[in-house]
C-alpha cells in the first residue's frame, strides 16, 4: 500500500471525525516513527466543508460566502484512508506551511489555528483562480467537490 500513498495523492478518509472527506497527502511515513506513531501514516490536508454551488446572478457578497471552505490537518493511519486516482501536481504546495515537526506538539493550539488559516487562504486562492495552471483540473475539481454517496 505504501507505493500508492505518495505526496500529492488525493485520498478519502474512511473513519474518524472526517470520515467521507477528501484530503491530500503532504508527507508520508511508510514505516512509522519510533516513539509516537509506530504505524504507517501520513500527514494530510483536507477539506472539511467544501465550497457550495454559485450562479451568475448572485451578488458578490453571497458569492464570497458560498466560496468559503473549511480545511483540516491531521495525521492519518494508512488503514483509514482510501486512495483515489487523482494526484495533485506542485501547484498546491503545503510543504512550506505544514510539516511533521511543526504540527507535532499537542499544546500548540494557536499554532494549529494559524496553519489552518494559511491553508484556507491557499485553498481558496486555488479554487477561485483555476486558470493559474494550464494542465487538466480534474484532481483539483474533485478535491473541491462534496463527495456524494
Amino acid at each position: 500500500m505504501g507505493k500508492i500513498m505518495k505526496k500529492g495523492r488525493v485520498v478519502i478518509l474512511t473513519s474518524g471525525r472526517q470520515a467521507g472527506k477528501k484530503a491530500v497527502i503532504v508527507t508520508n511515513n511508510d514505516l512509522g516513527s519510533k516513539k509516537t506513531r509506530t504505524f504507517a501514516h501520513a500527514l494530510v490536508v483536507g477539506v472539511e466543508r467544501p465550497p457550495r454551488q454559485v450562479t451568475k446572478r448572485m451578488t458578490s457578497k453571497k458569492f464570497d460566502r458560498k466560496c468559503r471552505m473549511k480545511p483540516f490537518v491531521k495525521f492519518v493511519n494508512y488503514n483509514h484512508m482510501m486512495p483515489t486516482r487523482f494526484v495533485l501536481k506542485d501547484d498546491l504546495e503545503f510543504k512550506n506551511v505544514v510539516s511533521e515537526e511543526k504540527f507535532a506538539p499537542k499544546d500548540s493550539a494557536t499554532y494549529r489555528k494559524t496553519i489552518k488559516k494559511d491553508i484556507k487562504k491557499m485553498l481558496q486562492a486555488r479554487y477561485l483562480a483555476p486558470e493559474a495552471s494550464q494542465e487538466k483540473q480534474s484532481a483539483v475539481d474533485f478535491l473541491f467537490k462534496k463527495l456524494r454517496f
